[in-house]
């Protein structure tokens, strides 16, 4: 402590120091200011360019981050050399501060890496309808390290990039058109020609089932208390759940109207009386 007392209170020593690294400190600054604003211009320029192209915005995103990421290392570490710092052993001693902190963060790099391959490959994109890892959801946004979903309740769901990438996943999102499935049960006494004309003449007067491909009904199962109808119709995806949930209701009422039985399952019960 003393010694840095007389140091400061020494002009002389001061003023060689100044001569001596002010100049190299000077230029050091300006390069760090000037590098960064060539780095902006750089930035703003590939934003402009993968805009031009219609690169994916999560892909930009990513590609822009790394990018600004790598230059203003790239830049701090050409400041550094000119102060005259030894880039051998600062480079080691980088080196092997990224190997501890990437074994600590194996789970994250590998997520990153996950994000990586999602951006690039695209099985899904933001506003798709996907299920994975045991969760379903849409895609509000794909990040980094993780992908957020929305429930349709308004829940919302993070999924780690790394198991989402390597793990199973359906997208129903990618077709412009869904098969809507249906099975409904008639009674054994009712007539099987009778429950499928007023089935089709509901998929008749419903405008959002398309004519092609032709809609599908006919017996799937003989069941124990039920003739199981399978009813297979073709929709836009934005029309799925309208039409899955109004056929039932609709089916349910027709019936009704028809005098067409929908079997729920019974039990007989027998009851014997022994004597005393």
């Amino acid at each position: 402590m003393e010694n840095v007392k007389n140091w400061f209170s020494n002009p002389e020593l001061i003023m060689a120091f100044v001569i001596k690294y002010g100049g190299q400190l000077l230029l050091a600054i300006i390069t760090l200011i000037i590098g960064l604003w060539i780095i902006g211009l750089l930035i703003k320029g590939m934003k402009k360019l993968f805009s031009a192209r219609e690169v994916d915005p999560g892909l930009q995103s990513f590609l822009l981050s790394v990018s600004g990421i790598a230059l203003k290392i790239m830049l701090v570490i050409s400041v550094i050399s000119m102060l005259g710092v030894q880039m051998t052993s600062f480079i080691a001693v980088l080196g092997a501060a990224g190997l501890a902190i990437g074994m600590a963060l194996s789970g994250s790099l590998q997520n990153f890496a996950g994000g990586v391959m999602i951006l690039i490959f695209k099985p899904f994109k933001v506003g798709d309808y996907i299920t994975a890892q045991g969760e379903s959801g849409t895609v509000k946004e794909i990040q980094i390290f993780h992908t957020i979903l929305n429930t349709p309740d308004k829940k919302t769901i993070i999924l780690p990039n790394g198991a989402l990438s390597t793990g199973s996943l359906t997208n129903y999102s990618t077709e412009p058109q869904r098969r809507v499935d249906f099975t409904f049960g008639i009674g054994y006494g009712d007539e099987i020609d009778k429950a499928k004309e007023v089935i089709m003449g509901i998929i008749n007067r419903d405008e959002r089932i398309l004519k092609e491909p032709e809609p599908f009904i006919g017996v799937i199962n003989l069941g124990n208390s039920s003739v199981d109808l399978v009813v297979r119709v073709w929709a836009n995806a934005a029309d799925y759940w309208g039409i899955f949930f109004d056929m039932q209701e609709t089916v349910k009422k027709e019936f009704d109207k028809q005098g067409i039985s929908i079997p729920f399952p019974q039990q007989d019960v027998h009851l014997y009386q022994t004597r005393q």
